[in-house]
């Protein structure tokens, strides 16, 4: 498909729009344009990612990574661009996915990026106010082809001013929390989150482990040198995975090579493993993307041994890693989504999270309420032992019914 660009004066006459005001104001000032090819997009995508991204999800290079590592033909993505008075001031990268027999627009990566959000020109798009945001996202959802629905999963809405600007984008509905710790240095970390009795649990916890052997910490960069690391890495995940029931999304679905490639200097990626060992063998792992002042774990992993479980080697990875990152120029350390002691005990700031939903069909719209329906159903299972309890034995017979074959394309449209 070559870039599809239209002015929204050619392609608001088929929608309809409750307030006369909104075409009015965007009028003649936004136009759209769809292309298949992410090379089109590579210079605007940069310039709005500039000042700092808010997911690897939203990163060119792990994009095209992603894209190529996969095998997406050009034929499943969409690049869509909005243009305010000619300069961009959206850009949103979509996969064309048949999920169950539904087409879906969505996040190239799925759950693999914490969250995700639309790039965009934050104080352009903030100045175009509600109603222009409204007619914006519409004239986007109008040029889109070959779906049911546009889902969007995942996107931050933090309690500021801007949180306001995604609002208008479809029907939103809150799901979880991202968690990141912000500190300016380590001794600012140390005093904010550590009390005197949690200063004590971690040096005994690492006086347990020290009795075991000899413990080293390290941040590791160089490819080669990463490649046993994050193999032990995925074993260790695994391994965890089996023993849990769960299914094990990074070997069914072929990723274990995404990871070992994103570590090559081709791929334009920053990944650094923080690695913890004992008595030189790996015990605990951290696999993180860095952009600017900014550090995302994408997967943590530690060893399954009753021997070493006592000095908790995963929890004395990470306190190593929050040790030297604030030193070292990062501000932001995003853990991802869902609470874990962990993130109970570092993160100072929580994010909720929301899923964003445009219907493309009277089907994509019943598809919508049905997906809605078990989101918050499961929103209510965290708080009940025994519906949780009932789903996650739903969820593994399923996964044992996805173990064939499985892929993180799923079924693409053919």
């Amino acid at each position: 498909m070559n870039a599809n660009i239209q002015p929204l004066a050619g392609i608001m006459d088929g929608l309809v729009i409750d307030q006369p005001e909104i075409a009015s104001i965007a009028l003649d000032r936004i136009a759209i344009r769809v292309t298949q090819r992410i090379e089109d997009v590579e210079g605007d995508w940069r310039r709005l990612t500039a000042r700092g991204i808010e997911s690897p999800g939203q990163s060119f290079d792990f994009i095209r990574l992603w894209v190529r590592d996969r095998a997406i033909p050009e034929s499943h993505q969409r690049y869509v661009v909005a243009e305010l008075d000619g300069q961009v001031v959206a850009l949103l990268p979509l996969h064309l996915k048949r999920v169950f027999g539904v087409r879906v627009l969505t996040w190239f990566p799925g759950a693999n990026a914490g969250c995700y959000a639309p790039i965009v020109d934050l104080e352009r798009l903030e100045a175009l106010g509600a109603e222009g945001r409204t007619a914006l996202w519409r004239s986007v959802a109008s040029l889109l082809s070959g779906a049911h629905l546009l889902f969007l999963r995942s996107i931050p809405h933090p309690q500021t001013d801007k949180a306001r600007l995604f609002g208008e984008l479809g029907t939103a509905l809150e799901t979880e929390s991202l968690y990141r710790a912000e500190f300016t240095s380590w001794e600012h970390c140390d005093a904010e989150q550590r009390s005197r009795s949690r200063r004590k649990h971690d040096r005994q916890q690492g006086d347990r482990l020290a009795a075991l052997g000899a413990v080293t910490f390290e941040e590791i960069s160089d490819p080669e040198r990463a490649r046993p690391v994050i193999d032990t890495m995925f074993r260790q995940r695994s391994e965890r995975f089996r023993k849990q029931g769960i299914r094990d999304c990074f070997v069914e679905d072929k990723l274990t090579g995404f990871y070992q490639a994103a570590m090559a200097a081709s791929s334009g990626l920053d990944v650094r493993l923080h690695v913890l060992r004992l008595d030189g063998e790996v015990v605990a792992v951290r696999y993180n993307v860095v952009h600017g002042e900014r550090m995302f774990c994408l997967i943590s992993s530690m060893i399954d041994s009753d021997r070493i479980q006592n000095g908790s080697p995963g929890k004395q990875c990470l306190l190593r890693v929050m040790q030297t990152v604030f030193g070292d120029g990062i501000r932001t350390f995003d853990m991802g989504a869902g609470l874990t002691d962990e993130k109970r005990h570092w993160c100072n700031v929580q994010i909720p999270l929301r899923h964003h939903y445009i219907s493309l069909s009277p089907f994509g719209e019943a598809v919508i309420d049905v997906h809605t329906s078990v989101q918050r159903l499961r929103r209510w299972a965290k708080s009940s032992p025994a519906v949780k309890g009932m789903l996650r034995r739903v969820q593994q017979w399923r996964d044992r019914g996805q173990a064939k074959g499985a892929s993180d394309q799923l079924e693409t449209p053919k």
